[in-house]
């Protein structure tokens, strides 16, 4: 039985041009934080005038619906323990991209939108990819409006090396998905290209090792969903040869990346060198040892707050008397998403964060497309490794690329939206 929200006729083009404000979002999200805050004040406004279309949206999908349980505990956290109000505003602030989750599913009311903002995200990937080449082979210099993170050794454009290889191994994924959904040859080899470019700057060029992990993933996604969707489904245009086939160049792709890329290798050798050396508050001098403190520290909080936790926004205060004297180094999130919300709303917060993703595997299989199913189940992967390794919601490209996507591949689940005339 599918649901009907409702949507007034009477607001026509400004109803259309709200839709478009979210499409350029899934441009603005890997390009600029700026364009990001004023396409969100715009979407934040058509909720407004939207309220009661929201409301139903949040009812009836169960991603919408757990999105916002989670903001609710998120919120209902701000009430208690010792954070101040503005810091608890600021840390509940970082969460609001979950609860514009209904509002967005409103926008991608339809396929031809959900398009449009698919490839609005990869049009921004594939800018930054073509700059992030032209200054590896030194054909741009570094620009004045880069981020202060770009080398020539590190050609990253708009943001961190972790969030732009982050997003680039996904951009990698849903690429190689449109290569396997394509009608022609010569579509199929654009696409697949792109995702071989963009598979070479993440493990040759840019140095997130976070994106190397997501990357792998997503790539033994692609194989296994492509084998099982032709041994189930039938598929017509993907057999099960040519998955046999992408799960083996998947293999040795990463294996030929991992001893050709003497940087790879490194950085790969050096975690496994600081995982085996670190002890508790004495990993300041190198960054897997910080983070192995971060989560050692953080955990120390969790096991004295386990029901509650510490509020929303108090993890940096916590934090500082959990570590006083004993030399860790300081943070003001301890780059795990799984810890920082045990910390602040206790272990029904965590829950809830696991039920949000939960019911985003489970729910994926029910989407109208195999682009959609697919693609959904390999967005939550990444996430998945992302908030193990870093805070990736409570970061701004990071959770509000996690709701963009989410809205788009989940905004039509058993959910119909019609005009009412």
């Amino acid at each position: 039985m599918r649901c009907n929200t409702l949507i007034s006729s009477k607001q026509g083009y400004g109803f259309h041009a709200l839709q478009i404000s979210a499409v350029l979002l899934g441009f603005s999200v890997p390009i600029s934080v700026a364009m990001d805050n004023v396409l969100l004040v715009i979407v934040l406004l058509g909720a407004l005038l939207n309220v009661h279309a929201v409301w139903n949206m949040a009812k009836e999908n169960p991603l919408a619906r757990a999105a916002w349980l989670l903001f609710l505990a998120l919120f209902v956290a701000m009430f208690y323990g010792s954070p101040s109000v503005s810091d608890s505003l600021g840390a509940l602030g970082k969460y609001a991209d979950l609860a514009f989750i209904p509002m967005f599913m409103l926008l991608f009311n339809n396929e031809i939108w959900r398009k449009r903002a698919v490839y609005a995200f990869l049009g921004a990937m594939g800018l930054t990819l073509l700059l992030s080449y032209l200054v590896a082979l030194k054909l741009l210099p570094i620009q004045h409006w880069m981020t202060p993170y770009a080398v020539i050794d590190n050609p990253v454009i708009f943001h961190s090396h972790i969030a732009q290889n982050n997003m680039m191994a996904l951009a990698a994924f849903l690429a190689l998905l449109q290569c396997r959904d394509a009608l022609t040859s010569r579509i199929r080899f654009v696409w697949g290209l792109f995702a071989v470019l963009a598979m070479a700057n993440i493990l040759f060029m840019v140095q997130g090792r976070t994106g190397y992990i997501i990357l792998l993933a997503q790539l033994c996604w692609f194989a296994w969903s492509s084998l099982t969707r032709y041994f189930y489904l039938r598929g017509k245009v993907w057999g099960w040869r040519q998955g046999l086939m992408l799960l083996a160049a998947s293999v040795v792709l990463v294996g030929a990346a991992y001893v050709s890329s003497e940087r790879l290798h490194d950085r790969v050798s050096m975690v496994k060198s600081e995982f085996h050396e670190w002890q508790p508050n004495h990993g300041k001098d190198t960054s897997t040892g910080q983070r192995l403190d971060f989560y050692y520290n953080t955990l120390q909080i969790v096991q004295q707050h386990p029901l509650l936790g510490v509020g929303t926004g108090g993890f940096p205060s916590a934090f500082a008397r959990q570590i006083a004297g004993n030399g860790a180094p300081l943070t003001v999130n301890p780059h795990n998403e799984f810890l920082l919300i045990t910390v602040q709303t206790g272990l029904g917060g965590l829950v809830l964060l696991l039920y949000l993703f939960y019911m985003h595997w489970h729910c994926a299989l029910k989407l109208s497309t195999a682009f959609e199913q697919d693609a959904a189940r390999g967005l939550l992967l990444m996430y998945l490794i992302n908030c193990a390794l870093n805070s990736a919601l409570y970061d701004h490209v990071d959770g509000l690329l996690f709701a963009f996507m989410t809205a788009i591949f989940f905004s039509g689940y058993r959910c119909k939206v019609v005009k009412h005339e």
